[in-house]
């Protein structure tokens, strides 16, 4: 399975991505809104791994002077595999891609197999409005869903680390 270290939206970003989800399902198209566990909420994903020790939770928790940081979600963009991924892109400030940089060094010396699209120069900041879709559930979402591509402001205020082998989320900051 697979731990990951991520941003949380305030409470303007978490909504308008939430908006996104269920317009996609109004569609009767895929949308994250179809997972129901209780942590499940819009994100952005600064580090993936195999395993993340508990014990970088302190030092990402040094990193509270840091927040909050506006961002831009911005244009939408896809995923390729065999279905593919739905999701809008974060636009990548210098802030941004310090603050990535910062807690993947901090992180590194404590993940198992991390996964090499979440490191410095590899990485696509951005939330998931959906998986599995076909190329035409794509073309449907961006010509018929409302605000589908609409630039939104936002700011990230939290960080979490998540456990998907104990299917718990840990709040560092929020």
């Amino acid at each position: 399975m697979a731990h990951s270290v991520e941003l949380l939206f305030d409470d303007q970003g978490d909504a308008a991505v939430r908006r996104l989800w269920q317009r996609l399902a109004d569609a009767g198209l895929p949308s994250q809104l179809r997972v129901k566990a209780a942590t499940n909420r819009p994100h952005i994903t600064l580090v993936a791994a195999h395993r993340i020790t508990p014990d970088v939770d302190d030092l990402l928790a040094e990193l509270a002077p840091r927040f909050p940081l506006p961002c831009t979600i911005g244009a939408p963009l896809v995923f390729g595999g065999g279905r593919l991924t739905m999701a809008r892109l974060i636009v990548a400030s210098a802030t941004l891609l310090d603050l990535h940089e910062e807690v993947h060094r901090r992180c590194l010396p404590l993940v198992v197999e991390p996964f090499a699209h979440s490191a410095p120069a590899h990485w696509t900041p951005h939330a998931t409005l959906g998986r599995r879709f076909t190329p035409d559930e794509v073309g449907r979402a961006l010509a018929e869903v409302d605000g589908i591509a609409d630039e939104i402001s936002a700011a990230v205020v939290g960080l979490r680390r998540w456990d998907s082998d104990a299917r718990v989320e840990r709040v560092l900051l929020s």
